[in-house]
């Protein structure tokens, strides 16, 4: 691959006919059209933030180095950017006014409002740039190791990198557009950022893992296909499945293994509204720790008593029942155990120490029974183990 280092182009022919449309992943161009800011293969724009594009702008205005900038040339005197789409699109914005900075007492400035000397400063400072010409896998290959050091690229990212092409672009149209009216729906189910790729992550995790193979595989196997049906149809079969199962949605549901659910219980019927009563009430109860595991609880029959961590005795109470147990043991002369008291064997009159019993609920937390001194009996550990949920 060869690289040529050019020293001659400015932030003012960088920004020259510049084009950003506002829905990401579209019409983003500079060099007075010869550049390409955004190929299919970069990630969206992510430094909108109010911090990251002002802390573009203020290097360039304090004469800090604003670090190499890597293109690819695609043809003649036609470019795209490798590396550096996030630092020229803050300044290409900048100075087409789409944001301001601050000056030294706060008050917000646009690029056409500075002082000449500043708005020069800028236009005429100059910018590193590393022209790189060579076949697409050395291309894509030089892109994931530049993007080792900075924002990191995360694993789809990379990805779409790789597998750049039809299906990558129409991919980001539908789950890497902020604009999409979907978002908010698909964010009570999957934690993450659009523009950082997570939701077309998911989906892609999803259909592949119902297909019993890797995201790389599935997406080299579809790299020139610009039809996603097959994506989005399962991605909303899961989702479809989830609100029709849960008509309520809460917090604790984001980040949860939906696709993994899906392909497990969807052929399970369930009632809604009984799912939906029963969720309130384990959403209620405080003895339920982990309110994350309530969704996978209810899917499995509610057999899985460990998947709430449901809460468990306290030590005082635990030594107050040992405490009034073994008095009534000895004074009967049985065992402390009510379990071995009831028996036949060598321990009918045992007395256990604390650290040979566990507190157990005399009814089952998953039979109603509450987590109180009330409904707490201490016994001996092979009768607690052995008495599971019953």
């Amino acid at each position: 691959m060869k690289t040529e280092l050019r020293t001659d182009i400015t932030v003012a022919d960088m920004c020259k006919g510049f084009v950003y449309n506002e829905y990401e992943g579209k019409g983003l161009y500079g060099l007075s059209g010869k550049l390409t800011i955004q190929p299919e293969y970069q990630r969206n724009y992510i430094y909108a933030d109010g911090k990251k594009d002002v802390a573009v702008i203020d290097s360039v205005l304090h004469g800090y180095p604003l670090g190499l900038i890597y293109f690819n040339k695609v043809g003649e005197d036609r470019y795209e950017v490798l590396d550096g789409q996030q630092r020229i699109t803050s300044l290409g914005r900048f100075v087409t006014g789409r944001f301001s900075i601050f000056d030294q007492n706060g008050t917000p400035q646009v690029y056409s409002g500075l002082a000449e000397d500043l708005r020069k400063r800028i236009d005429e400072t100059p910018l590193l740039v590393y022209v790189c010409e060579g076949t697409e896998s050395e291309i894509r290959e030089w892109f994931k190791t530049i993007n080792i050091a900075g924002v990191p690229l995360n694993q789809q990212e990379l990805l779409n990198a790789v597998y750049s092409g039809p299906f990558v672009s129409a991919l980001k149209a539908e789950l890497s557009n902020s604009q999409n009216a979907n978002v908010q729906r698909w964010s009570a189910y999957i934690v993450g950022d659009v523009k950082r790729q997570d939701f077309l992550a998911c989906a892609l995790k999803w259909v592949s893992q119902s297909k019993k193979k890797d995201v790389g595989t599935y997406m080299s196997e579809h790299r020139f296909d610009s039809n996603t049906g097959e994506v989005m149809s399962y991605f909303n079969s899961v989702l479809n499945w989830a609100e029709a199962v849960f008509p309520k949605t809460y917090s604790q549901m984001r980040g949860l293994p939906w696709g993994d659910w899906f392909e497990q219980w969807h052929t399970t019927p369930y009632d809604p509204q009984a799912v939906g009563e029963t969720v309130e009430r384990l959403m209620a109860d405080y003895c339920v720790k982990n309110k994350k595991g309530i969704f996978e609880y209810v899917l499995g029959g509610c057999q899985e008593t460990e998947l709430l961590d449901v809460r468990v005795f306290d030590e005082a109470t635990r030594r107050s029942v040992y405490a009034r147990q073994t008095q009534e043991a000895e004074a009967q002369g049985i065992s402390n155990c009510p379990d071995c008291a009831l028996g036949h064997e060598s321990t009918r009159t045992k007395i256990w120490r604390l650290a040979e019993m566990d507190a157990d609920h005399v009814t089952a937390w998953s039979k109603g029974g509450a987590t109180d001194p009330a409904n707490c009996q201490m016994l001996c550990k092979r009768h607690n183990r052995a008495k599971g949920n019953r």
